[in-house]
C-alpha cells in the first residue's frame, strides 16, 4: 500500500506542476537548474533616515574590504544596519533530513553559508530557524563560527548536513549554525546567507556549495548567472516583490540579448569575483584610472551601491556640473542637481556597460528638493594584495525602474546587465538584458513560493523534472503531501 500511495502522489505532483508551473525558458537538461529570487523592496524614508542609511552603507563597505581585516570575511568590526531599508535579493534552499526549507540572501561578495539556529531567539527573526536535533544527518563540527557582512554580523558554530538547492544536492556541506546576530540583521522570511564567492574567502574554511558542484563537474556549464529586477523609487512597491532569477549550470537565453562578454579574473586570483576596470566614461568624457590591481573591482550582489577610491570618485563627479562632496553622514558621497541625467559607462576590457540615470541617482533629499545624491561613493583604499579598490554592487547589476523622479522617467526601461560567474576559466561575463527581463521591472505579481523552491531541491542531479518558478498554494500543499509520503515510505 505504501508503494501504491507513493506512486499516486508522484503522478499527482508531476501532473499539477506540469499544468500550473512549467519549465523556464532556456532549460535543457537535469544538470542545469533555475531558482526564482525575491527582492525585498525599500520602504519610504525621511531625510535623516536617508543620511543614516548612506553613512551605514559606506561605513560597512569600508569594514567589509578593509586591509585591517583578514582576507577571509568574518573578522573586524561588526556594524548594525537599519534593515528597514534592506535591498537584498534572496532565494530558497533545503537543509537536513528530512529537508527543511530556508530563505537565504545570495551574495557573490562572500563565501560562507549559514542559517539561523532555533537557539537564536530575539535577534534571529527569520521564519522557521534550523533545529539541528530534528535532522538525522546533522554533524556538529565542534568549531566556532563568526563572520561580518555589510549589514551586520553572525556567530555560532560550524555544522555539516545535507544541503539542496535548485535541484542539486551535497550530502556533507559545511555551514554555520548561527546563534547570535546583529539586532534586526535578518527579517522574515530570510534565515541566513548563501555565499557565492570562492573558498579562499570563507571564514569557516569550507568549500562553498556552488564551487563544490562546479569543481566536480555537476553542471552542464561551469557557471551561474543572475538577472535582478529593480523597484527603486516605485511608490507602489510592496515589502516583497519578484526579484528575478538565479541559475546554476546554464544561462537563460531569454533574459539577455547578444553574446556574453567574458573577462578572466586577473591573474586567475580566485577570491572575490574580480574584474579590472579599464575605462569609466561620465557624460561622454573618460576619467583617468590607475593601472593594474589599483583598478580591480569586486562584482558583489551583496552590496547595494558602488564604492571606489576617493580620487576616482572625485573625478567622476568633476564631470557633473553643480556636484558637491557630502558632509557629516554623507561623507564620501556627492550631491548633484536632480534635473541632470547622469550617464556612466564602465568597461573591463570589452564592451562599455551603461549605468542608467535612474540607477545612478541614489536618492533626492525631500519631496521638493532639487538635490540628489549619487550611488557612487568613496572609501579608503589600502593597496593590500587581493583587496579590491572598487566594489560594484546592485546599482551596476540590476536594471532600472522608476515611477516618480523626473530624471528617471526616460531611463525607466534602460538596462544594466545580465551577469554570469564562471568557474573555469575563472571569469565574469556580462550581457545586455532582454525585453523579457526589462518587462519584469516594476511589474506587479505574486511572490515566488519559498517552500516550493526549497522542495524542488529534493530533485537530485539525476532528476529530469525542471524546477518551477512560481505556483499556487494548492501546488505547495500537494508537494508537501508528496514529500511527507516519501519520508514515511523511507522510514518504513
Amino acid at each position: 500500500m505504501m508503494l501504491l500511495s507513493l506512486a499516486i502522489s508522484s503522478i499527482i505532483l508531476l501532473a499539477i506542476i506540469s499544468n500550473v508551473v512549467g519549465a523556464p525558458q532556456g532549460y535543457t537538461s537535469s544538470a542545469q537548474q533555475f531558482i526564482s529570487l525575491t527582492r525585498k523592496a525599500q520602504p519610504s524614508r525621511n531625510t535623516s533616515e536617508w543620511a543614516e542609511y548612506a553613512k551605514n552603507l559606506r561605513d560597512v563597505t569600508i569594514v567589509k574590504y578593509s586591509s585591517q581585516l583578514s582576507q577571509k570575511r568574518g573578522t573586524g568590526e561588526n556594524l548594525m544596519v537599519n534593515q528597514r531599508i534592506d535591498t537584498n535579493f534572496y532565494g530558497s534552499l533545503a537543509v537536513g533530513t528530512p529537508p527543511y526549507p530556508f530563505a537565504v540572501l545570495l551574495d557573490t561578495g562572500s563565501s560562507d553559508m549559514w542559517v539561523s539556529s532555533s537557539a537564536c531567539q530575539s535577534t534571529c527573526a527569520g521564519t522557521g530557524n534550523f533545529d539541528s536535533a530534528k535532522s538525522s544527518t546533522f554533524k556538529n563540527m565542534s568549531k566556532s563560527f563568526s563572520v561580518t557582512y555589510e549589514k551586520g554580523y553572525a556567530a555560532g558554530t560550524v555544522g555539516q548536513d545535507v544541503v539542496q538547492m535548485a535541484g542539486f544536492t551535497i550530502s556533507d556541506q559545511t555551514f554555520g549554525v548561527v546563534t547570535t546576530t546583529t539586532a534586526n540583521f535578518l527579517q522574515n522570511p530570510v534565515t541566513g546567507i548563501f555565499g557565492l564567492a570562492w573558498q579562499s574567502l570563507a571564514a569557516s574554511g569550507a568549500m562553498p556549495f556552488w564551487q563544490a558542484l562546479a569543481s566536480n563537474g555537476q553542471w552542464n556549464q561551469p557557471l551561474m548567472a543572475f538577472q535582478l529586477t529593480r523597484f527603486l523609487n516605485d511608490s507602489k512597491a510592496g515589502e516583497l516583490e519578484p526579484g528575478g532569477s538565479f541559475t546554476m549550470g546554464y544561462t537563460n537565453e531569454s533574459l539577455y540579448t547578444g553574446t556574453i562578454d567574458y573577462q578572466d579574473i586577473p591573474n586567475g586570483q580566485a577570491s572575490y569575483w574580480l574584474q579590472q576596470i579599464t575605462s569609466i566614461i561620465v557624460q561622454g568624457k573618460s576619467i583617468s584610472l590607475p593601472s593594474g590591481s589599483a583598478s580591480y573591482a569586486a562584482i558583489d550582489t551583496g552590496t547595494t551601491l558602488v564604492a571606489g577610491p576617493a580620487a576616482s570618485i572625485a573625478a567622476i563627479y568633476a564631470q557633473i556640473p553643480g556636484s558637491q562632496p557630502g558632509t557629516g553622514s554623507w561623507e564620501g558621497f556627492y550631491s548633484y542637481p536632480c534635473n541632470t541625467a547622469i550617464m556612466v559607462e564602465i568597461s573591463f576590457g570589452g564592451p562599455n556597460w551603461s549605468i542608467s540615470p535612474g540607477d545612478f541617482a541614489f536618492t533626492s533629499i525631500g519631496p521638493t528638493s532639487d538635490e540628489c545624491y549619487g550611488a557612487f561613493y568613496a572609501i579608503p583604499t589600502s593597496g593590500a594584495s587581493g583587496t579590491p579598490s572598487w566594489i560594484l554592487g546592485d546599482t551596476f547589476l540590476v536594471c532600472s525602474f522608476s515611477a516618480n523622479t523626473l530624471l528617471m522617467i526616460n531611463a525607466a526601461r534602460q538596462k544594466n546587465v545580465y551577469s554570469v560567474f564562471r568557474y573555469d576559466p575563472p571569469s565574469v561575463g556580462f550581457a545586455a538584458l532582454s525585453e523579457i527581463a526589462l518587462e519584469m521591472n516594476g511589474l506587479a505579481g505574486g511572490i515566488p513560493s519559498a517552500t516550493l523552491g526549497a522542495n524542488s531541491a529534493m530533485f537530485t542531479l539525476e532528476s529530469s523534472a525542471a524546477p518551477p518558478t512560481r505556483t499556487s498554494s494548492a501546488v505547495a500543499i500537494v508537494i508537501s503531501a508528496f514529500f511527507a509520503t516519501l519520508v514515511s515510505f523511507v522510514q518504513a
